[in-house]
């Protein structure tokens, strides 16, 4: 057994060596395109080839970025503003989806009703419901948390429904055999079985809510990031603009990485570096038990 440990122990930088090259290899080659677009694009707007005024130069845009983040500091106020917001309505959108999602998946008589109006709901643009939604909060964050709320609602929804409707029905049988009640069958069968499609929609959905705090912004256009984009935009502030919308683009992928973060630490069984981390962990415990 020593020996076989020994060898796998043995076998894991040897491994992680090849796989380490090929993802320097893969940053490295998405850097030099990033660097050649920046290149060719600063090349571009000073040989006149591109209209500075839509398209200012990325110079500009960097001198921007210490201009609003350092020497104004105003951007910062904007950006707790719209993430305030953002988990406000994506906490809202999130527990009505999964509640709802859970209670028509196990309910066929709830299902055959309810499931028709949330699609037509889904099927509905956002930015048109936005005005009834404003008329009926008011102005104010309410209004903007309702929206994030609808736009986020779905993807929770409609995933937490597949999750229970698809769950193992030898277990399910199981557990009925056995005089499970309705909610330790949802608690410890469906809901962990599910919990993987779930944690897919709730990417999406937090995703789904920095669009949705944005739409809010810029109808209302008081405060936050998307007012201070229509605000540069209007005083033809371009490179300002663009460095709010590159701030956005940061937040969008910082969102999405931390949400994966979470789903492989949530599901773990699903990831092999979960699994790993698992059969480690009892590994440890069992060792330190004799």
């Amino acid at each position: 057994m020593a020996a076989v440990h020994s060898s796998q122990t043995l076998a894991g930088p040897a491994d992680a060596g090849p796989a380490r090259n090929i993802r320097n290899r893969r940053i490295a080659m998405h850097l030099g395109i990033f660097v050649t677009i920046i290149l060719a694009w600063e090349f571009g707007s000073r040989a006149g080839w591109l209209d500075p005024l839509f398209y200012p130069r990325p110079s500009n845009i960097m001198s921007s970025f210490w201009l609003i983040y350092f020497e104004n500091g105003n951007v910062w106020y904007h950006i707790g503003v719209t993430m305030s917001l953002v988990f406000a309505g994506f906490f809202g959108g999130s527990v009505l989806g999964i509640v709802l999602g859970s209670l028509v998946g196990l309910n066929g008589v709830l299902r055959q009703f309810l499931k028709p109006y949330v699609i037509v709901l889904e099927a509905t643009p956002r930015i048109a419901v936005a005005p009834l939604v404003i008329a009926a909060f008011g102005f104010g964050s309410g209004s903007k948390i309702a929206i994030i709320v609808l736009v986020c609602f779905f993807a929770p929804f409609i995933n937490t429904l597949s999750g229970v409707m698809n769950v193992n029905v030898e277990k399910l049988e199981l557990f009925k055999s056995m005089g499970a009640s309705k909610w330790q069958i949802l608690q410890k069968l469906v809901l962990p079985d599910a919990i993987p499609v779930i944690m897919a929609g709730e990417r999406l959905a937090l995703t789904a809510a920095l669009s949705g705090a944005l739409v809010a912004e810029f109808i209302q256009r008081d405060q936050g990031i998307g007012s201070l984009i229509l605000i540069y935009t209007r005083n033809l502030n371009m490179a300002s603009a663009f460095a709010c919308i590159f701030t956005l683009t940061l937040l969008g992928f910082l969102i999405f990485r931390g949400m994966e973060i979470i789903d492989r630490t949530i599901a773990f069984w699903k990831h092999e570096q979960g699994r790993s981390r698992m059969t480690a962990k009892r590994r440890k415990a069992m060792e330190g038990s004799l």
